[in-house]
């Protein structure tokens, strides 16, 4: 989409209707409000582990939205350990390992849905370093910037594991061609990504953005670190 907006819900809008109106979104629907599910998206999470590192990856850290449910899955088959944050982060991260789960239970392990059954909890100070992080996103630029859908989830989870003091990964996003944009605004705070894959191209980000350090606790309010609990118990 050759577009550059004024703000990141601009973006997201415009990406959303985008999607709705031409038939390209995929359940669940309709696709505003969420990491949007498309057409293509298991195709762009099998691209996706054509990349190094990620291709080499014995754990990852991958967003629990549906587009992104491919990736869990192609992770599960290549024996990678998957990480996966709750929703919101209320109940901290699920560890899937592949090595206890059975073959043919690998795609529904990898189902929020079916999580729950196969995925044991993990302390936050016991999650490992981890090799990449894959993550959702509604509009990409070729630059590396993101925006999802506004509740900077993402955004914190990366900050979360830098302030634990993890090392900075590489970030890999699974997208339709229609949400890589022109431009969209920056924050500070913001995910930075190495790489962006549509079902039929790579996108590799020489020069990724500069990734946060650690968690902006002043960006926080009381209403935050009660949702979700591990930001307390962090801070």
């Amino acid at each position: 989409m050759n577009k550059q907006f004024e703000t990141k819900d601009a973006a997201r809008q415009a990406v959303w209707d985008a999607l709705d109106s031409r038939g390209i979104a995929r359940f669940p629907v309709p696709p505003h409000g969420r990491i949007p599910n498309f057409d293509g998206a298991a195709a762009a999470a099998e691209r996706l582990f054509e990349q190094s590192p990620l291709a080499d990856a014995d754990t990852l850290k991958v967003n629990p939205d549906a587009p992104q449910r491919h990736v869990r899955i192609e992770a599960l088959r290549r024996g990678c350990v998957v990480y996966v944050p709750t929703p919101r982060l209320r109940g901290g991260f699920k560890r899937l390992d592949p090595a206890t789960i059975p073959a043919e239970n690998l795609e529904s392990a990898a189902a929020l849905s079916n999580m729950d059954r196969w995925a044991e909890p993990v302390a936050l100070r016991a999650l490992p370093q981890i090799d990449g992080i894959v993550t959702g996103s509604v509009a990409v630029t070729q630059g590396g910037r993101r925006c999802g859908k506004g509740e900077g989830y993402s955004d914190l989870e990366y900050a979360l594991l830098r302030e634990l003091g993890h090392d900075p990964v590489p970030v890999g996003t699974t997208v339709h061609p229609i949400q890589v944009v022109d431009q969209i605004p920056t924050d500070a705070h913001d995910l930075p990504l190495a790489c962006v894959v549509t079902p039929d191209e790579t996108i590799r980000v020489n020069d990724p953005p500069e990734p946060p350090s650690g968690i902006d606790w002043n960006a926080l309010t009381d209403e935050d670190l009660e949702e979700m609990p591990v930001l307390r118990e962090l801070e």
